[in-house]
This record gives structure tokens, C-alpha cells and sequence, in this order.
């Protein structure tokens, strides 16, 4: 039976601060999310106090609007005496709903706090109706959709799948697929599945040239217009979705006023030229960037970069004309005031700053406004330059209209002391075998258990005849995604080949039958993070074929994929007797039984925690990777504690810094793009994706005895988006065990830092 569209549809708002909250309630807003006091993906706004949040559940309740709290950023495994504290409080305050992205958390809340309905965050990663069955089987009541998909592909999740669907509606793009973005962390620990992305996609960059310097200019490849869904609210009811979300808890009240009554009236007036006409009226309001429709009518929109304009929001108000002293001369565009508040666009560093007007002049004459067309002065933040590009992101007035402070805190200080009981918390850290917010002592070399007979015996072949020989006190694994990279020499067999399968790679492997033979017992075949709907059938297809050739061993790049192998893993799980041995099945008479299915995790699944791993083996997984983010104090805090699963790690690749769908005209692939900051990245198509990666790869194989003294299963060595030489794998290899000297012209992306 085909399913009906949603009558009900939900207007979602978002609140960064007090006001914001007050403003989306009084707009006629349904419900509003708001980051979670230590674990939201805003981590760079201000934190909101308990006391806070349970005034602001209690005014909306009175007002018969819902609170979801988005506790969506990984976490690290210091973090989660916090994370269970945080967890009980919200339970208590009677939360609506909880927004999730760690599969740690995940644990932690289905396991202890089944009070709380939870939501899958967008940066979970839903593309497909498979990722959003998987989630509905895990227990989310609600899915937030990847922002890449069209009408169309949202229509067929819905029909496929019991579960409501939440998609943004208005708001800030990222260029990348949320969950899948390590721009910010490589370039600098902050990491943006952390909330604390400082966006080196909205800079501009340029092609580089000779000694890949900068050359050519190539604008804000980047940088995404807002989305503007406001005349597709019919569309959208139509294909099943069942909450529109608005984006901006980083933006003012202002901003959310305007855009929750733009969405009220054109949701309450469906089909009335005059109401939507007064609706993109209030949306001019915002004060937001450029707008576009973003994926919802096409896969590959024209519209969704202007690559000519950074991508500030707010109004335009010029460029600075002289800078002298912090002080600048420029001719106004928009009507300006003192208290307005401003956002300078750096030119030569692509840097922003924002800030609030505090003198304004004509001449020697101090002025409280200006209007448009008004040359003037006014005072800017160190750094302006000449050529600077100046928004008003938020007017005076309209900050002052905001302030109504409604909501006292206060009032709740006393409840919020003694909220939790400190039972239910000590029984839960007792189980965890965690104290507070401190995890338990990393182990010492000595106390973990000699390494496995695997790595021996894959070390003990020796490398082909001429190659020298190079040990690695690590297992390793090889992963390639072009058969032509095994023709790299060798140092020492691999435990595993990992493939990544594509449509390129399953043809050539009808062509490479005797250059895998050597692998055949030891092949991992690996599926990309992002499969969109249309490719479901490809991959379906090619499983089956290989599962029939005997391939057994897999990766997951997204944990809906474990679907895939549903029915295989089913048909695996028959009763064990006498004459059947473990993981394995009978067969028909006459007939060798199969070997047992393998699930093994990618890095993409973003495990920074002991508790994701413990989530990954109830799901059914083998081993996973562990988050190829993660510094060493995390990794070695993870490690400290009797883990479910063997865990690995990439130590060598090109890792996607971020993988988009968007494949622009703009773009030119292979070719170096230099930021000012002096950052180079090369952009190329996988898996029909595109990605950036840097322009050298990192490399923890100086570090790899540490590794393996820590207890780190087996290191990936990742050929990925590489054309290797043949003796490259020689010359990494032979830098094992020396940290600070031959390894150290490569980046250690955030080992020997600090994740933030």
C-alpha cells in the first residue's frame, strides 16, 4: 500500500540564545532544538545551563511547543562519565527529543535512558533507504536526512521506510555530506564533527601553479548559498516529510523571527500568491546569503555556488575604501546604525571577524545612523585591510526588539541541584567501569598479549624476490581503490587487500584473476561511505556475485550498509552442533559450506569511543576502525579498557577531507587548489562522489610501534586517490619505529596534537 503524504507537517526552529527561543516560540514555531549544554555539533556558541534549558522546556511546554536537544558531536572517551550526567538530566527535564550522532551516545541512551525518543542527526549520514531502515531498527523514532537529496529520493525513503523523516528546509548548505567532512580537523584539530569547524570551505582559493603556488584564481569554489525551501513546502509535504527544519542556531533572533513567521503563514496558507509573496518579504528580512533550492529539484544544481561572492550572510555594505587605524572610509550600500552588528570579510586571508558598531562618522561629525548611499567612517576590528568586504548580519533595533528576557532561569536553579539521582549515576559508571569523567588507566606495554599468529606468518613470507625486506612491528593492512596500485612493491605481505568495490574496480576484477590469486584467502571487499538510492541495485548485484565467488571478508563504510548482507548473514546463523562447526553453515550433500560472513568497520563510521565499539559489536561487526581523527591521548584512553571488537587504525593515506555530490562546472580535477593560507588540497571523482584531499599524505608508520604496544590490531595502509611509485611503500616503511625523523616531513593529521 502506497503510503499518503503527511498532513501535519512539523516547523522546526533553532535557538542559540534566550532570545532566539523566545522569538521562534512567539513566531509560531512547533518545536525547537537547541545544542545540548557540552555535546552539540555548535560547540563554538555558548553553552546553555541546565537551569537554562529548564526554563525554556517549561515555556514552550506552556506553550505547546516541543524541545529536541541536539547532543550531536562524537565523543571522546573522557567525555563519558559527562555524557551520562548530561543524559540523565535531560531525561528528568522531559526533553522531546534527543539529537544524536555517536554511536557511544546511541549506547548510552538506549541502554539506560529509554525516557528519551531519539533522533538521527544529519550528520549520521542518511543517504539512502537503506541507512534510514538501519537507524529505524536501532530505534530511532525520527531520521534527519543528508541535505543532498532531491524530492524524488526523499519520496522513495518514504515509502520504504517506517520512520519520520526531518529534512532542512532553510538555512546554511555545507558543501560536504554531513559526518564526512575532516577539513577543519586536518587543517587544524578542530574538528567539525565535534562543532568546532572553523570552515576553510567558505575561503577562497586558487589553482595552483608552477612549485604549486598560487596561481590562477578560482573564487569561493566552496562556499554554498543558503537554501530557501519555501515554495516547495507542497513538494515536500507530498514526498513524506514530516518536520521542515530551519538552520541557524549560530544566527539572531532576528533571524529566526522572520524565518519562522515566513514558514507559518506559507505553511498555514497553502496555495496563496498573496501570503507567499509576504513570506519571501519576512525571508528578506533574515538577512541570510544568497538563495537557492539547493538539491531539491536536481542532484546537480546550478545555482548552489556563485564562486565570484565569499558567502557572508547578511546584507552587503561595501568594501573598505581607506584603513587607517582600525578606522576605515567606505561608501554605504545598505542604512547603517551604531549597535548594528557587523561581519568583515578579509580579502587577503579569507578570514571573517564579527563585531558590534560602536562609532560611526561623517568628517569629524559622530553620527548614531546613516543612510544608504552615505560615504563614512566607522571603526573596525585589527587586521582590516583595504578591499575588505563588509555585512550587516543584525540590526540594532532589531537586537533590541529581542531582548525581552521572558524566560528566568533562575527560577529552575533549585530544581536543576538536584535533578539526578546519584544511584542511577553510580550504578551506570559502576557498569561502565568508568570514575567521573576519568577513564580507566591506559595499559602498559607489558600487560597486553603477544600479537597474533596472523601478522607472524603474513611477515614470514618475505617480500617478492629482489624487494628488501622492511618489517613492520604492526599487522597491516593493504586498501587500494585501482588494481594498477598492486603494482607497488611490496616491503612485506599484507594480513589483508582491502578493494574498494566501484563499478570501475568490479570490472577490473574479471581481468585480474591471476594477480589476485596470491590474495584470495586474505581480500577485504570495501563499500565507499556514500551509496546513493540509485546505486543500491549496482551494489546489491555485485555482493551477491562475489559473495557467490567466495569472498566473505567485507567493510562497511556507513553502518546502514550491514543491511546488504541481512539475508546472508541470516542464512550464516544456523544452530551449532557436533558436526557443525562454529560460524559456519551445513550446505546441500556434496557441497564445501561457505565460510562465515566478515563485517568489518571503516573509519567513516567515526568511532572515537570505547562505547561505539561496544555498539558495533551488538550490531553484528567483526573489527572496525577507529576514527581517523583521533589524537593520541583519546586513542590511548579508548585502548585502556577490555574493548569488544579488535580495533585498526589507518597509519598511511589521502584521506576525503570532505566528499560532496556536487560535481560543479567550476571544479577541475587532479589539479592543486591553494588557499591563503597556503593550504593545498586536489580535488577528484570517487565512487561518483567528489573529494578533496591533501596534497601529501600523513603517516603514523613512525609511530607504529607505539601502536602496536597500545594495542591497535592492525594499521591500514591506505593507496587510495594515489598513483604510488613502485618503491614508495619501501621508503614509508622504513620509517617505522622513528617518529621525528624520516617520517616527519609527513603531517600526522591530529596524533600528535590535539582533537578539539
Amino acid at each position: 500500500m502506497e503510503k499518503q503524504p503527511v498532513q501535519n507537517m512539523e516547523l522546526l526552529a533553532p535557538a542559540g540564545t534566550i532570545e532566539a527561543f523566545e522569538a521562534a516560540v512567539e513566531s509560531g514555531a512547533d518545536a525547537i532544538y537547541i545544542g545540548a549544554p557540552a555535546f552539540n555539533a555548535r560547540a563554538l556558541a555558548r553553552h546553555f545551563s541546565l537551569a537554562e534549558v529548564a526554563a525554556m522546556i517549561d515555556h514552550a511546554h506552556k506553550n505547546r511547543v516541543k524541545v529536541y536537544l541536539a547532543m550531536n558531536s562524537l565523543m571522546k572517551e573522557v567525555e563519558i562519565g559527562k555524557a551520562v550526567e548530561e543524559l540523565a538530566a535531560l531525561e528528568e527535564l522531559k526533553a522531546d527529543a534527543l539529537i544524536i550522532q555517536d554511536l557511544g551516545i546511541y549506547y548510552l541512551a538506549s541502554k539506560f535512558f529509554p525516557g528519551l525518543r531519539l533522533h538521527a542527526s544529519t550528520l549520521m549520514g542518511a543517504h539512502n533507504s537503506l541507512n534510514v531502515r538501519q537507524f529505524a531498527e536501532m530505534g530511532f523514532k525520527r531520521v534527519v536526512l543528508a541535505r543532498e537529496m532531491t524530492l524524488s529520493e526523499i519520496g522513495q525513503i518514504h515509502q520504504q521506510c517506517p520512520v519520520e523523516l526531518e529534512v532542512f528546509v532553510h538555512g546554511a548548505l555545507c558543501f560536504a555530506y554531513s559526518g564526512l567532512c575532516l577539513f577543519s580537523s586536518y587543517l587544524g584539530g578542530k574538528s567539525g564533527l565535534r562543532g568546532r569547524c572553523v570552515q576553510p570551505c567558505r575561503r577562497r582559493y586558487t589553482w595552483g601553479g608552477k612549485g604549486r603556488s598560487p596561481g590562477a584564481p578560482a573564487g569561493y569554489l566552496f562556499s554554498m548559498n543558503d537554501l530557501a525551501g519555501l515554495e516547495l513546502i507542497p513538494q515536500l509535504r507530498q514526498a513524506g516529510v514530516s518536520s521542515l527544519k530551519i538552520e541557524g542556531r549560530m544566527r539572531s533572533a532576528q533571524y529566526v523571527a522572520s524565518v519562522v513567521k515566513a514558514y507559518r503563514l506559507a505553511l498555514d496558507n497553502p496555495a496563496t500568491p498573496a501570503v507567499l509573496a509576504e513570506a519571501k518579504e519576512l525571508l528578506e528580512q533574515a538577512m541570510g546569503r544568497k538563495a537557492s533550492l539547493g538539491y531539491f529539484k536536481k542532484a546537480q544544481p546550478t545555482d548552489i555556488i556563485a564562486p565570484q561572492h565569499s558567502g557572508n550572510i547578511g546584507l552587503f555594505l561595501g568594501k573598505t575604501e581607506k584603513v587607517t587605524s582600525n578606522r576605515a572610509q567606505m561608501t554605504l550600500k545598505e542604512p547603517l546604525r551604531v549597535g548594528d552588528r557587523l561581519r568583515i570579510h578579509q580579502e587577503g586571508s579569507g578570514e571573517r571577524q564579527s563585531f558590534t558598531l560602536k562609532g560611526l562618522w561623517q568628517g569629524k561629525l559622530a553620527l548614531d545612523k546613516a543612510a544608504a548611499g552615505s560615504k563614512v567612517q566607522l571603526d573596525l576590528p585589527p587586521g582590516a585591510q583595504w578591499g575588505d568586504s563588509l555585512y550587516k548580519v543584525d540590526s540594532e533595533e532589531g537586537r533590541r526588539q529581542a531582548a525581552k528576557k521572558g524566560i528566568q532561569p533562575g527560577l529552575f536553579s533549585k530544581k536543576v541541584a538536584n535533578l539526578v539521582d546519584p544511584r542511577k549515576l553510580a550504578q551506570i559508571t559502576h557498569f561502565l567501569g568508568i570514575s567521573g569523567n576519568r577513564p580507566a588507566p591506559a595499559k602498559t606495554r607489558e600487560e597486553w598479549p603477544a600479537r597474533g599468529q596472523a601478522q607472524g606468518q603474513a611477515q614470514s613470507q618475505g617480500g617478492r624476490r629482489g624487494v628488501p625486506q622492511v618489517q613492520l612491528p604492526l599487522e597491516w593492512w593493504l586498501k587500494i581503490d585501482d588494481f594498477e596500485s598492486l603494482k607497488v612493491q611490496l616491503p612485506t605481505p599484507p594480513s589483508r587487500l582491502i578493494i574498494t568495490l566501484t563499478r570501475q574496480t568490479f570490472i577490473q576484477y574479471a581481468r585480474q584473476q591471476k594477480r589476485l590469486t596470491p590474495y584470495r584467502r586474505r581480500m577485504v571487499w570495501a563499500l565507499p561511505p556514500v551509496i546513493l538510492e540509485a546505486d543500491l541495485e549496482f551494489y546489491r548485484e555485485a555482493i551477491s556475485h562475489l559473495r557467490g565467488s567466495g569472498y566473505h571478508a567485507w567493510q562497511i563504510g556507513h553502518i546502514g550498509q550491514r543491511l546488504l548482507f541481512a539475508a546472508d548473514a541470516q542464512a550464516m546463523a544456523e544452530p551449532e552442533g557436533e558436526n557443525h562447526p562454529p560460524g559456519r553453515k551445513k550446505g546441500r550433500p556434496g557441497q564445501a559450506p561457505p565460510e562465515r560472513l566478515l563485517l568489518f568497520g571503516d573509519y567513516t563510521l567515526n568511532v572515537l569511543n570505547s562505547l561505539s565499539v561496544q555498539a558495533l559489536a551488538g550490531l553484528g561487526l567483526d573489527n572496525t576502525q577507529l576514527a581517523i581523527e583521533t589524537d593520541r591521548q583519546n586513542l590511548f584512553d579508548l585502548l585502556g579498557h577490555r574493548n569488544a571488537l579488535p580495533m585498526g587504525l589507518t597509519i598511511y593515506g589521502l584521506p576525503p577531507l570532505f566528499t560532496a555530490r556536487l560535481a560543479s562546472p567550476f571544479f577541475k580535477y587532479d589539479q592543486p587548489l591553494v588557499s591563503p593560507k597556503g593550504e593545498v588540497i586536489v580535488l577528484k571523482q570517487c565512487w561518483g562522489q567528489t573529494v578533496a584531499v591533501a596534497d601529501q599524505p600523513f603517516s603514523l608508520v613512525p609511530h607504529s610501534s607505539e601502536l602496536a604496544a597500545r594495542g591497535v590490531a592492525y594499521g591500514v595502509v591506505d593507496l587510495s586517490h594515489m598513483h604510488p611509485r613502485p618503491d614508495e611503500l619501501i621508503a614509508v616503511f622504513r620509517q617505522s619505529g622513528q617518529p621525528g625523523r624520516g617520517g616527519s616531513r609527513l603531517k600526522a593529521f591530529n596524533y600528535t596534537g590535539t582533537l578539539l
